[in-house]
């Protein structure tokens, strides 16, 4: 090998897009290029506008710009691939630089920059010379501004002068935007800027720290709010002479190296999941040492999920080689542990996974009771819908009215089995801030009495979920309580550190807690119990826990004060206001939905969806009134067809994508999805994939699913139905709880609107609402 190639992400993400057969050819080329960069099939050329980025040839059609990025220690030669395009899309005025606060290689495409802004600033793209002069000269005709000709051959008239128009940066100067860290090649450009469309087309092809700036400045935020919230936090600390140093500046910049293993990810066409990359912000967090738990937080899209996946990757590369397990990743669901497993797995290699105990927190807790119980003694685990029917038939043998089945199943779960609370005169004194109407003594009395024949209804050989976790926080806590003796009793004796071993040995078992760090994903949802586990199972210390999650995206009601469990974060605590997933027309929407509803921070705080903004743009989303279900079903299937043919279209070379998983259509709940799905195929002849636990079923190009099953997804499309006031929030909540538990009412309209948001969120690039009858009053119209 004479030569290294590394990707941009840039380029990366060009590659995602295009056909695998571009993907197979970009493949050999790579490998052809790490062997002789000098080959003649390459045809390496350097650039006339900036002598530093270099193209070659992938086939006839498609070019490799690259820039020389130094020397490695090993002595090779290193190189970064920034773009692959088109040769029609090759101009002189691709520029790469080095980031003045980053100091990361940045990438400038003026290409994408809209023509009245390089006509404003005197900028006239020049097609990089090719041996195709066909398409050259199109191309240069487009990109100059050159006015269009008529058959005839008369010139077109010049059209008069607009007025002129005030820049939209017109507060900023040119020392500003170079000290908030844009690119110097955008600086000039981005201050004749008039309008919100050319500042897109301009952030669209920025790198990323400038499109960041100036979609803030956009945005409205002064020079001071950027510089604090958006500049400051991706700052790196700089040796004099950093802008000349191409070999460290690739060191800094997120990449990746290009080597035989690439060839499979090619071949698959996932290109995109071969790395996540990590921003500048969200590495300072992955990389901090904290001296106890830490905490993340953030609105969707902004990166929690995968700065936990990266904080595992950091800690099981940090720890020493001999240990079975000692990391565990866990998260709420099922299906998101799935996803999680997948993602990690492209981040680290085999040996590293190994120290990785990648579990969701039922399953964890049942792994706890197997370990302390005999063979063959294990539970029967109750469905929470059966256990709503043993407090019904409870409550009807009492001819006990006062309270329904769900509230004595939220009682039982969040006060009684959330505190461990054992005894009646325990329960007495129990704290239940937040869980509704208050009770007197003699009313805790009969509902304490109620439970416990509802507990001996269940029986030996029977349990529900939420007790089996706390009967599982009750095991690791007494494993915690003896490993702490035994470490006490050491020491007083002379011993020294305990020696970490298989936690899962029976021998072993109080030596050492079962792991010495702790990522958990999704955190909102998680009960009392599930924390009190949690705690348990790691030794308070460095690095101990790491929580990532939103507590707008709390879909199940268990409010949580971390504190309350033994878990400080105070002091830990980090907040991402960047969406990379959703655009800013969709989160706009997204946020009226919960804008009048107060949120925790699970610490006794408040938060709120302040500064969360993104740098994508799209199309407003739509808010259709329907007739009836028939009519919402019919312009359903409508919009549904008009997406598939937009994301089908053929590219510019000819590639079609599949649409299989682009799109998705989100319910209220699993009676309404299979009536969707019932009627769009025989009476549109749309086929679905219904969203399961286990991942879509069936081969319909279209998902549908619950709001509940939308959790952790994202679609390209997104369209939400059904979304009418009694079914959004139900109106069996309104009936049950608005006169006779107004604190429970107010608790279950919170999680309908959270289940609102989630859904809404879950969109990309375009978010469709709709409704018959009157809409939900979540919805801002």
């Amino acid at each position: 090998m004479t030569a290294r190639l590394s990707l941009y992400q840039k380029a990366e993400n060009e590659l995602y897009k295009m056909d695998s057969s571009v993907k197979t050819k970009f493949y050999d080329f790579c490998h052809q290029f790490r062997l002789d960069p000098n080959h003649p099939s390459l045809d390496l050329k350097p650039l006339k506008g900036d002598g530093r980025i270099f193209r070659a040839k992938i086939d006839r059609s498609y070019r490799t710009l690259l820039s020389k990025a130094g020397i490695g220690k090993d002595g090779v030669e290193q190189w970064l691939i920034v773009a692959v395009r088109h040769r029609k899309h090759v101009y002189e005025e691709l520029t790469v630089a080095i980031n003045r606060i980053t100091g990361e290689i940045e990438f400038v495409d003026l290409g994408v920059v809209g023509q009245s802004v390089l006509q404003r600033a005197g900028v006239q793209l020049t097609p990089a010379p090719d041996e195709h002069g066909d398409d050259r000269d199109d191309a240069h005709g487009k990109a100059s501004g050159d006015s269009p000709q008529p058959a005839g051959g008369a010139p077109v008239p010049e059209p008069p002068s607009p007025a002129p128009v005030a820049p939209l940066l017109a507060g900023c100067t040119v020392e500003q935007l170079r000290t908030l860290g844009v690119a110097e090649a955008l600086i000039e450009l981005a201050l004749t800027v008039t309008t919100d469309e050319e500042l897109d087309e301009l952030i669209s092809g920025a790198p990323r720290l400038t499109a960041e700036v100036l979609t803030g400045l956009g945005a409205g935020l002064s020079v001071d709010e950027v510089e604090r919230e958006i500049t400051q936090p991706a700052a790196a600390e700089l040796e004099p002479g950093f802008e000349d140093d191409m070999a460290a500046a690739l060191v800094r910049t997120a990449v990746t190296t290009v080597d035989d293993d690439i060839r499979n990810v090619l071949a698959e066409g996932n290109f995109r999941a071969w790395k996540v990359y990590l921003h500048p912000t969200q590495r300072k967090i992955v990389e901090r040492n904290y001296s106890g738990p830490a905490r993340v937080s953030g609105g969707p899209g902004t990166g929690k999920t995968i700065v936990a996946l990266h904080r595992v990757a950091r800690l099981a590369q940090a720890l020493p080689s001999g240990h079975s397990k000692p990391i565990l990743l866990t998260t709420y669901t099922k299906n998101l542990t799935a996803d999680l497993r997948s993602r990690l797995t492209s981040l680290i290699g085999q040996e590293l996974l190994a120290r990785v105990d990648i579990k969701h927190i039922d399953q964890l807790a049942q792994s706890v009771l197997n370990d302390n119980i005999a063979p063959g003694a294990q539970r029967s685990l109750l469905p929470q819908e059966r256990a709503l029917e043993l407090l019904t038939e409870v409550l009807f043998e009492h001819d006990e009215r006062r309270w329904s089945a769900e509230f004595l199943l939220d009682e039982w779960e969040q006060v009684i089995l959330g505190q461990s609370i054992a005894t009646r005169q325990d329960y007495f004194k129990a704290r239940r801030a937040g869980m509704g109407r208050p009770l007197t003594r003699p009313e805790r009395a009969a509902v304490w009495k109620l439970i416990d024949q509802f507990t001996l209804r269940l029986g030996m050989g029977r349990e529900t979920w939420a007790q089996a976790a706390e009967r599982a926080a009750r095991l690791e806590m007494e494993r915690a309580r003896k490993i702490q003796a035994r470490g006490e009793l050491k020491e007083a004796i002379g011993g020294g550190d305990l020696i970490h071993r298989d936690a899962t040995s029976s021998a072993q078992r109080y030596l050492s807690h079962r792991y010495r760090h702790i990522v958990v994903d999704e955190a909102q949802d998680l009960s009392p119990a599930h924390w009190k586990m949690l705690r348990a199972m790691v030794a308070e210390g460095p690095n101990d826990l790491f929580i990532a999650g939103d507590t707008h995206q709390r879909i199940y009601d268990r409010q949580v004060t971390l504190s309350t469990v033994g878990i400080n974060i105070r002091g830990r605590s980090s907040k991402l206001t960047l969406s990379y997933r959703t655009t800013q027309e969709i989160l706009d929407q997204a946020a009226k939905v919960v804008s009048t509803t107060g949120y925790d921070d699970l610490d006794d705080g408040t938060d709120s969806l302040t500064g969360y903004h993104s740098l994508l743009r799209g199309p407003v989303p739509e808010m259709i009134a329907c007739a009836d279900w028939a009519d919402e079903i019919s312009q359903l299937a409508k919009a549904l067809k008009i997406w598939r043919q937009e994301i089908t279209r053929p590219a510019e070379d000819g590639t079609v994508r599949d649409p299989s998983g682009a799109i998705a259509v989100c319910v209220a709940d699993g009676d309404m999805a299979g009536r969707v799905a019932a009627d769009l195929y025989q009476r549109h002849d749309i086929t679905t994939a219904t969203l399961t636990k286990d991942g879509p079923q069936g081969d319909g190009e279209v998902h549908i699913g619950t709001m509940h099953r939308f959790k952790g997804l994202e679609y390209q499309k997104l369209a939400v139905i059904g979304v009418g006031d009694g079914v959004v929030p139900r109106t069996s909540i309104i009936e049950k709880y608005a006169t006779s538990d107004p604190n429970r009412y107010e608790r279950e309209l919170k999680k309908a609107r959270n289940q609102l948001f989630v859904a809404t969120t879950r969109a990309r690039d375009a978010l469709r609402i709709s409704w018959h009858g009157q809409p939900s009053p979540f919805l801002p119209v």
